[in-house]
């Protein structure tokens, strides 16, 4: 299956949301002091992977270039 561009761009929109979204909930979990290492290790986890697929969705916005 193939996206079209402005499929991709709608994808790195949420993805970029969702990768700033887990990072205030894991700010907000450090700073409250009921520290569950855990789940902060688990978001930071899902944090990280989320990146990599921004990674791919913006590797497939640009074009190949004839060598």
């Amino acid at each position: 299956m193939s996206l079209s561009q402005s499929e991709i761009v709608q994808r790195l929109v949420e993805l970029k949301n969702e990768h700033h979204e887990l990072d205030e909930i894991i700010d907000v979990l450090i700073r409250s002091g009921e520290v569950d290492e855990l789940k902060i290790k688990r978001l930071k986890k899902r944090k990280l992977r989320i990146k990599d697929m921004i990674t791919l969705y913006e590797d497939m916005l640009i074009p190949d270039i004839d060598a």
